[in-house]
């Protein structure tokens, strides 16, 4: 794994953890977005080597299934 690639996992995991610190006033379907995020993120710095558009749009699509499996 390059250094891009260490970063841009490191980026993604502190990101996730301060977004589940700040989740305590959040609804469940919040809360599920915000993980989602995070997880997306962090697949997508890893499946394209730590691009950004990879990162960003690993947050999209995770953002998105998370706040779908909120909803129930």
């Amino acid at each position: 794994m390059s250094t891009i690639q260490k970063i841009a996992v490191n980026v993604a995991a502190v990101t996730l953890l301060f977004g589940l610190a700040g989740c305590s006033g959040m609804s469940k379907q919040d809360k599920s977005t915000v993980i989602g995020a995070g997880v997306g993120a962090a697949g997508g710095a890893v499946l394209t080597g730590g691009s950004a558009i990879g990162t960003v749009g690993g947050a999209v699509v995770g953002g998105v299934v998370g706040h779908e499996v909120g909803k129930k």
